[in-house]
């Protein structure tokens, strides 16, 4: 898989996590972390980490849930469309006490097609609400085999399947109005797992990349890759029994 160069210089280079390689059933993280092979003496502190929600995020969930995961995702990445896919599995088990917050993190070197259908999700938003725009982004992820394999044409028909004006779409999307939140979605990003890459507990900036935050943003665990619903609802439980302490 080749890849191609990005003007931006926080995605060059980026080096991809191999989601699942590093995730076992006892990802789970607090405060100080300790690392290293005797698990003893190394200890890993992430408590001046913090991903805040802001006015811009949608969300998915009720906005007082104890327990929020804000996920750093790429719309052609076949690992997003499966941890997608196990994440609409699984929060409705947790409604009230867990959210969800999706930002963007497309990679145009390995995904070309990323960036304008991140922005395509943005103009679900900005047309329809927040409602629209998981109607669109779930509906993306349902229908794209991934690695650019969405065809262009198909933004627009999905967005009328969705019950979005066509042609309103289409006028936001060509505009590039939406481009400068993709941006900002991705340079945040890159500047959070970079914070994570310091401090050991990720590999490279790569996709998906999640944490699990309180109500105040401070980080109670994060989620390198892409994991199962039966992970999910392990790291989701432990999460919520610390936030009861």
């Amino acid at each position: 898989m080749t890849e191609e160069q990005n003007t931006n210089p926080l995605l060059v280079p980026l080096s991809i996590i191999i989601a699942g390689a590093i995730i076992g059933g006892s990802l789970y993280f607090k405060g100080d972390i300790k690392t290293g092979d005797t698990g003893t003496d190394v200890k890993t502190d992430i408590s001046d980490i913090k991903v805040e929600i802001t006015k811009n995020d949608y969300i998915f969930g009720s906005k007082d849930s104890l327990v929020t995961i804000v996920e750093f995702s790429d719309t052609e990445c076949p690992y997003c469309k499966n941890f997608h896919k196990s994440l609409i599995e699984v929060l409705p088990e947790y409604e009230g006490k867990i959210s969800w917050v999706y930002r963007h993190l497309p990679l145009p070197q390995l995904h070309p097609k990323a960036p304008r259908e991140a922005e395509a999700t943005e103009c679900a938003g900005e047309l329809g609400g927040n409602d629209m725009f998981w109607a669109y982004t779930n509906r993306l992820f349902e229908i794209t085999p991934s690695n650019n394999g969405l065809e262009d044409s198909q933004l627009p028909e999905i967005a009328e399947t969705v019950g979005l004006d066509k042609d309103k779409f289409i006028e936001c999307l060509n505009s590039g109005d939406m481009t400068k939140r993709v941006t900002e979605d991705s340079e945040g990003a890159v500047q959070i797992i970079q914070k994570f890459i310091n401090v050991g507990l990720a590999r490279g900036v790569g996709t998906p990349f999640s944490v699990l935050i309180d109500k105040d943003g401070k980080i109670i665990t994060p989620i390198p890759g892409a994991v199962g619903a039966d992970v999910l609802r392990q790291t989701f439980n432990q999460a919520l029994e610390e936030q009861k302490q």
